[in-house]
């Protein structure tokens, strides 16, 4: 669908975050005539008449009724399309689409690699972007990253690197060439099962001509053997991480010692963006020494610095167990006092503490909501370090820093989302620097937009 396909429709936005403010703006931009309503909570309402008077705002969640009044349904991300009021409208004939896919259904002749995972899409996304443009290839950066498309509805890009969660990937049109960096178990909540994320995921390969996917992962080569064209890497035939250095094949690329980011995992996710920018028909091998001067994203695994003796590092955008397990590997040889949990998803946490058993921090301090889910199965694992609980942030930054011999790191590595006490983990991140004693940073990620 396209925004020009609204004509004459009964069109209502819903959400009034960034990507409900974008589609607002797009289709004004477009059709300024065009009658929209709006749905939101009761305390965006005044802001929202402030932003375009000419909207009808409801500060409500829309029930069946409402949603069923209208033609088009325009839904921001974080909006389950399995809800049973959307489900109930969509049976009504109520159409649901979003700004993702307004964009796709206005660029079809875009060139597009678009990017999912549980773990590694963003930093895979920026890693793409800054790797093309390198090699002075006109980039846009955007997408689930930090910039909805519709923001840059109109204008024009030699390459589109984007980035899509598993909420977005249905909505993708088709494309270039896709990339799943990893699937593990996530958004339980939104998606209703384990099996429905998975294939929810999954949807972004069948819009893809090419698929590359993560070649040590059995599981999503299991689940991408039926795809036309499937590249993979991770795989020593192609793009892969041994013996300290990035390679293609046998040859030695870059040193993992020199990237800008730390850990085994992101040295994968630069083999996925170089083995991207490989299918994509561009120079990886001149690209390569470009990873030098990536700038890690804030809240992964992003170095706050040193206070009272201590090194702080923010990992807030790890929301899975298995993301906590990827950050402690990241840093071998230290002392870490480890800070997991927040809302509870439901998500088994037993790949954390089977890590832990056989590699134990310096400390573990659960905090949030499912923050004695966490400690009891720490405890029933018999784990070889001291474990307490905590019930917010603030006391698991005063825990961690009471634990933490000098030179030691203080890590947040929530391995859950921040929905309990905060409003994303952004928010989580930069009150963890604060609490911390550093500046929060709020200049967001480099390199978004077109360059």
């Amino acid at each position: 669908m396209r925004i020009a396909d609204l004509v004459g429709r009964r069109v209502a936005i819903w959400g009034f975050g960034r990507e409900g403010r974008a589609a607002i703006t797009a289709i004004r931009a477009q059709l300024p005539a065009l009658p929209l309503a709006l749905y939101c909570s009761e305390a965006e309402v005044d802001a929202a008449r402030a932003f375009d008077p000419a909207l009808t705002v409801h500060g409500i969640e829309p029930d069946a009724v409402a949603l069923s009044a209208c033609d088009v349904v325009v839904k921001s991300p974080g909006i389950s399309i399995y809800k049973p009021a959307v489900t109930t409208a969509q049976a009504q004939g109520t159409v649901f689409t979003s700004g993702t896919a307004l964009w796709f259904g206005g660029h079809p002749d875009a060139r597009v690699v678009a990017v999912t995972g549980t773990k590694g899409k963003s930093t895979t996304t920026a890693l793409l972007a800054h790797l093309a443009r390198s090699l002075d290839v006109r980039t846009a950066l955007a997408g689930n990253i930090g910039l909805p498309l519709l923001e840059l509805d109109g204008q024009s890009a030699d390459l589109w690197a984007i980035e899509l969660s598993s909420f977005q990937t249905g909505e993708a049109g088709p494309l270039e060439l896709a990339v799943v960096t990893s699937l593990y178990e996530e958004h339980l909540d939104w998606h209703g099962s384990r099996e429905r994320y998975v294939a929810d995921k999954l949807r972004l390969g069948d819009r893809a001509r090419t698929l590359l996917v993560n070649g040590q992962q059995a599981n999503l080569l299991a689940l991408t053997t039926a795809h036309a064209d499937r590249r993979l890497f991770g795989e020593p035939d192609g793009w892969h991480v041994a013996d300290g250095f990035i390679r293609r094949g046998k040859r030695e690329v870059f040193p993992v010692a020199q990237l800008g980011v730390p850990g085994l995992h992101n040295a994968l996710n630069a083999s996925a963006a170089l083995a991207a920018l490989e299918l994509l028909g561009y120079d990886a091998l001149a690209a390569a020494p470009a990873l030098a001067t990536f700038r890690p994203l804030p809240h992964r695994l992003q170095p706050l610095g040193r206070r009272d003796g201590l090194d702080w590092i923010n990992d807030s955008i790890a929301t899975t167990p298995p993301a906590v397990v990827a950050a402690l590997e990241s840093l071998p040889g230290r002392e870490i006092s480890v800070l997991v949990g927040g809302y509870d998803r439901g998500v088994d946490w037993a790949p954390f503490v089977t890590h832990v058993q056989a590699h134990p921090p310096r400390a573990i301090v659960c905090m949030g909501a499912n923050g004695p889910r966490i400690e009891a199965a720490l405890v029933a694992g018999n784990v070889a370090c001291p474990v307490s609980r905590v019930a917010d942030l603030a006391a698991a930054v005063e825990a961690g820093r009471a634990a933490t011999p000098a030179g030691g790191v203080v890590l947040m590595s929530p391995g859950a989302p921040s929905f309990d006490q905060f409003k994303d983990y952004a928010e989580r991140g930069r009150r963890f620097a604060t609490l911390a004693g550093f500046e929060a940073d709020a200049t967001g990620i480099d390199g978004l937009g077109i360059r």
